[in-house]
């Protein structure tokens, strides 16, 4: 017996033998857990040692050719292993996991376990300027949504499973237990019940136990709060919040922009090479676009800007204060450039490390501007940490996670209010101008997010060919009112479709409405069908969404409708048997 066979029927006869579904449910979650954990360890440690491999022996003060060249060759081997090794589509963090839940009943595809850690961190490693969050998620999730597959789970339980493998992951990486529960709520859209709050509890611990004890227990971004909040800053803030929100609309449009732009070039080597070779020399213009931008994000976090000029062609001016400005304003805006790029070409990571990233200078930039003014003095640290928060709340239309996910990574619970206050007001601010995030717009324009709308997502569930009745009696159109009478009487149904000699739906007959000429003998030779039948209005089509048949009942008053295929008569659909597959469904994903 394989040893993949033994594991899943040990777990399969302790299920049977002592727990119940929901106790089932946490102990999947505490093995989520720890291999999400694990994961995200092996993912942190592959960038990393692949970056001191390629750049230990930089010179801060010197600027480097390899620059233009690492995040080529690394996008480049990430394509080769994608499309002539592994050969399947691997696809982007967060949003695959939320089409998987909306499109295809949860399930992601084996190689999710392991390709996105391959792909991402050679992406990452070599200067690729994205986040290892995204890929981590997938990861997660595809772990979840196999486990769920092999061990024969509901849907509920495999979408349950999804969103706390998500949350495992991002514990793991930002090593944020909080931040991660909120996440999938916020992000993932996970119902907040009782039977999947535990669930969520236990892998979230357990992955975050786990990068603790491979990766230690230091805050992701060490922060020290040199200046307390103080209530006259607060208005200081809401501006802070409307900047945010705006440079987290910049953000997301341009992001899009060349997401479109690259998708509409067919040839993948065309996309790789116009790209790479973009994002190299943008790189080696800007080496603080490198990679994540860890030690950029964390010099911000301490009122430092030196990395600006480290290993660049403008290290001479690093002392120059209107350098330092125009530099800050050209790498803020300039990071999703380089990030979409990243995407474009071909390379695989997440958002939240380049969010960050434009967040904690955008807070800086601000702080830095509004001292120099000299109308007061404020903490610059403090407003590069706010500043995180405001970028992710708004780009990622996630002001909770962005609260906590910050207070975590920094330590920087001291200045909850300020998060909280510019948070919201980022969010409020993007959300005039967008509805989406950066995460669900593409999504939603194709009309594939369900996750955040439930009856969508029940009704995506139903099966349209499964809803057709075909027991009619159907009449021909010249049919007089004796054949149609000799029609109802063997029939058990009180609407009969009307074709003509080529079987096109003319239209059809209501038994209420004909029941007073029923009984008049005397004009059944001379009273024809086709002026007693009705034209319906509202017809279904085998291209219909259950959603759109739905909102033709809903609009039209009608108990039944029918399906036809360029004119011809395929059945009908009634409103009964359509929420009662509606009703069935609702419970299936409700209930465990």
């Amino acid at each position: 017996m394989k040893p993949q066979r033994t594991f899943l029927y040990w777990i399969q006869r302790i299920r049977r033998k002592y727990l119940n579904d929901r106790q089932y449910m946490m102990m999947l979650s505490v093995v989520i857990g720890f291999l999400s954990g694990l994961a995200a360890v092996i993912i942190k440690n592959a960038v990393h040692l692949i970056q001191r491999l390629l750049t230990s022996g930089f010179d801060t003060e010197y600027d480097n050719i390899l620059y233009i060249f690492y995040p080529v060759i690394g996008i480049v081997i990430t394509v080769f292993f994608i499309k002539f090794i592994l050969r399947q589509y691997v696809g982007d963090g967060v949003p695959s996991v939320l089409y998987a839940i909306s499109k295809t009943k949860g399930v992601l595809k084996k190689h999710n376990m392991f390709s996105s850690v391959i792909s991402s961190s050679i992406t990452v490693g070599f200067g690729g300027s994205v986040g290892l969050e995204g890929p981590t998620v997938a990861t997660g999730a595809a772990i979840g949504s196999n486990l769920a597959k092999a061990l024969h789970l509901s849907y509920k339980q495999t979408v349950t499973l999804l969103a706390v493998a998500s949350a495992a992951a991002m514990s793991a990486i930002f090593k944020s237990p909080i931040a991660a529960i909120v996440f999938a709520m916020e992000v993932i859209m996970l119902d907040l019940t009782v039977a999947s709050l535990v669930p969520l509890l236990l892998a979230s611990v357990t992955a975050a136990l786990t990068s603790y004890f491979f990766l230690g227990m230091n805050v992701l971004y060490p922060f020290d709060i040199e200046q307390l909040f103080r209530m006259k800053d607060i208005w200081l803030y809401v501006i802070l919040g409307v900047f945010a929100g705006l440079i987290s609309l910049y953000f997301t449009r341009v992001f899009i922009f060349f997401q479109n732009t690259f998708s509409g070039i067919n040839k993948w080597y065309w996309r790789l090479g116009l790209g790479g070779i973009l994002l190299g020399f943008l790189i080696f213009l800007f080496p603080s676009l490198f990679g994540e931008g860890y030690a950029a994000t964390n010099a911000c976090l301490h009122g430092k800007t030196n990395t600006l000029f480290d290993n660049g062609l403008f290290y001479g001016f690093k002392d120059n204060l209107t350098a330092v400005f125009i530099l800050m304003i050209v790498v803020m805006l300039l990071k999703v450039v380089a990030t979409s790029l990243t995407f474009g070409a071909g390379g695989i990571g997440g958002i939240f490390a380049p969010t960050l990233f434009t967040g904690a200078h955008a807070g800086l930039f601000f702080a830095l501007v509004y001292n120099q003014f000299g109308f007061d003095h404020i903490s610059e640290t403090n407003f590069a940490l706010v500043g995180m928060a405001g970028l992710i709340a708004g780009v990622i239309h996630a002001p909770l996670t962005a609260v906590f996910l910050i207070a975590e990574i920094t330590d920087g619970y001291g200045l909850f209010m300020p998060l909280m206050i510019t948070s919201v007001i980022s969010y409020m601010t993007i959300r005039i101008f967008t509805a989406n995030s950066i995460y669900t717009i593409q999504l939603a324009k194709r009309g594939e997010l369900m996750t955040h709308h439930q009856d969508k997502n029940v009704l995506s569930m139903i099966d349209i060919s499964k809803l057709i009745e075909t027991n009619f009696k159907i009449i021909s159109y010249e049919a007089t009112l004796r054949d149609l009478v000799n029609v109802i009487e063997g029939s058990q149904r009180n609407i009969f479709p009307v074709l003509d000699c080529d079987g096109q739906f003319r239209g059809h007959v209501i038994l209420d409405n004909v029941r007073q000429v029923m009984f008049k003998p005397e004009i059944y030779d001379t009273t024809y069908v086709k002026d007693l039948m009705n034209v319906p209005v509202y017809r279904i089509s085998p291209t219909d969404t259950v959603e759109e048949v739905a909102q033709k009942f809903q609009a039209s008053g009608k108990y039944n409708m029918p399906l036809l295929n360029q004119g011809k008569y395929l059945g009908y659909i009634s409103k009964a048997n359509l929420f009662g597959q509606y009703r069935s469904k609702l419970k299936e994903v409700s209930d465990y």
